[in-house]
């Protein structure tokens, strides 16, 4: 059974969550804050605290995962935190699970963030999948949108089709 690691596990990675344990996915979801992690759990999925500043965090949790999905498209918080997130720390991320039994990355590439940092990240994944030979995704759909779920965990599943 193919597992997928959904870093930034809010309302939305839930929705996701819940698409891909319909096509038969493990999830593990993350997040900073107490009450995401619980409601991870309520939702059914493990939950593992993890800080996308801080990549190690999110690393530890790939040992059993096909797929990570990163999802701060509308992410909060200050500018040059976001704009982290979407760069050095998403391209160390990316350098790291090479080593990893990871074999797919999905990058949200669409949101309410400062579309410059969407760009750099979308670059940075693009450029990661070519130099190393990862199978990566983008959501470029906008999560307001029906059937963004559904359309997002098919993303996610096709990386490991055969």
């Amino acid at each position: 059974m193919a597992r997928a690691l959904i870093v930034g596990c809010g309302c939305r990675g839930r929705e996701l969550g819940s698409e891909l344990a319909t096509l038969g996915w493990q999830i593990r979801g993350t997040s900073r804050s107490r009450a995401t992690l619980e409601a991870i759990e309520a939702a059914g999925f493990e939950s593992a605290p993890a800080d996308p500043d801080r990549p190690g965090t999110v690393l530890v949790l790939c040992g059993d995962v096909g797929v990570v999905v990163w999802l701060f498209g509308s992410a909060e918080g200050e500018p040059d935190d976001v704009s982290a997130i979407h760069g050095p720390r998403l391209e160390r991320l990316l350098e790291k699970l090479v080593d990893s039994p990871v074999r797919g990355f999905v990058y949200e590439a669409a949101g309410t963030v400062d579309r410059r940092y969407l760009q750099a990240g979308r670059e940075i994944v693009e450029s990661a999948g070519e130099r190393w030979r990862i199978p990566v995704g983008l959501l470029t759909g906008l999560r307001d949108q029906p059937g963004w779920a559904r359309e997002s965990a098919v993303t996610v599943a096709r990386l490991l089709a055969p």
